[in-house]
């Protein structure tokens, strides 16, 4: 999932350690969740959903739909701001590249987006009918699902998925510090090339 350039998303301010918004920025979204809000119900219906997503996103209908039924906890038909605020806070973890932190520090939140069906704990089929949301590779989630059912009930309770969100602080600081030494090498051969001529 991609955040679209030229929305007005793209602009905002967006702490990238805790994955929040400054309180200002916040009161521009709430602003905005307003303006997307025609109907004056302090909701958006799946309709305005889709429409807002298609516009900043680039997922395809199905996917904006099962984002839509993911954050439509209560089955009403329509998301709030607070779930509004969440997924654009997702959106822009996709533009600084910390996904990985975002699962860490709202774990919490993570795990009740994922488990669809509301009993606790996530299925597998829950966690592959996720993953795009989280632009996480799927075959590395199926041997981390593996590796963190201690239970071996097949399914990840929250204490499970909070250890398997240490392993995803883990994986960001592996892509981090590959495109820190991809920088370094690229910079090294860029300064030869300076040097030679």
């Amino acid at each position: 999932m991609k955040l679209k350039r030229g929305t007005v998303l793209s602009c905002m301010d967006f702490n990238s350690v805790y994955c929040l918004f400054s309180v200002r920025n916040a009161h521009i979204l709430a602003i905005y969740f307003r303006l997307l809000d025609c109907h004056n119900n302090n909701a958006l219906n799946d309709v305005q959903f889709y429409h807002f997503m298609r516009h900043a996103t680039d997922l395809p209908e199905d996917e904006v739909m099962a984002v839509f039924e993911m954050l439509d906890w209560d089955a009403s038909g329509e998301i709030g701001f607070e779930e509004f605020y969440m997924i654009v806070c997702i959106l822009l973890c996709h533009e600084f590249h910390v996904e990985k932190n975002f699962i860490f520090r709202h774990s919490r939140a993570v795990f009740q987006l994922l488990d669809a069906d509301g009993s606790g704990e996530i299925s597998p089929a829950e966690f592959q009918a996720s993953v795009f949301l989280f632009n996480l590779p799927k075959h590395a989630l199926t041997e981390l699902f593996d590796e963190y059912d201690f239970s071996g009930d097949e399914n990840l309770d929250y204490k499970e998925f909070k250890m398997f969100t240490v392993a995803c602080i883990d994986m960001q600081q592996e892509t981090n510090e590959k495109s820190e030494d991809e920088d370094e090498d690229s910079c090294d051969d860029t300064l030869g090339v300076v040097v030679e001529t």
